[in-house]
């Protein structure tokens, strides 16, 4: 009896950070550094994700994580927070906070490399996107593998893809590389468990 009120005790004790969902802990950060950008806009910037060439040159490759931080306005921030956690939080209960984490930033790892290389020299991409794709990747793949009906998942996918054809100004290519980036990450991570 003793034993199980001590493991009672230290559950109750664990600290507040490691209880947090990742999902929302990563949508409370965005969202934080956005109203930050707003306080102070000479921050943006330094966070935006420019091309290969830039990123070269400067040794700046934080951006390529630092790019999830900027949107460009609140409806491009509410649309991606949204996705975050409808997705985040079922692959969240798939597969644990830490591996989680880990395709999500595999996901704007592998985005942010396709956005920035087939970028031009005077353009600059934004967002979570690439990460956001590489869930919806994840999220097909753990359907997969659990049996459940995947169609739905992948016309949400071609929908989204056919939204950045049809309106000018969205970065497909930072969408693709993070859908690839997503499907490698859950693969990995399903034939390791």
């Amino acid at each position: 009896m003793r034993k199980i009120n001590l493991q009672r005790q230290s559950q109750s004790t664990a600290s507040p950070l490691l209880k947090r969902s990742a999902t929302y802990t990563l949508i409370a950060v965005i969202c934080g550094a956005y109203l930050l950008q707003l306080v102070v806009p000479t921050i943006e910037p330094h966070l935006v994700l420019p091309n290969i060439d830039y990123l070269k040159a400067t040794n700046e490759w934080y951006r390529l994580f630092t790019v999830a931080l900027v949107h460009a306005g609140l409806m491009h921030l509410g649309l991606n927070m949204y996705a975050l956690m409808v997705l985040g939080n079922p692959l969240e209960a798939a597969f644990g906070k830490q591996k989680t984490l880990i395709i999500f930033f595999f996901s704007l790892l592998t985005g942010s490399l396709a956005s920035t290389y087939f970028a031009s020299a005077s353009s600059y991409s934004v967002g979570a996107s690439g990460a956001i794709f590489g869930l919806f990747g994840a999220l097909a793949i753990v359907g997969k593998r659990i049996g459940v009906d995947t169609r739905e998942i992948y016309v949400v996918i071609g929908i989204n893809f056919a939204i950045g054809f049809i309106f000018g100004g969205i970065d497909w290519h930072a969408h693709l590389g993070g859908l690839v980036g997503g499907l490698l990450a859950a693969q990995l991570l399903l034939n390791k468990r």
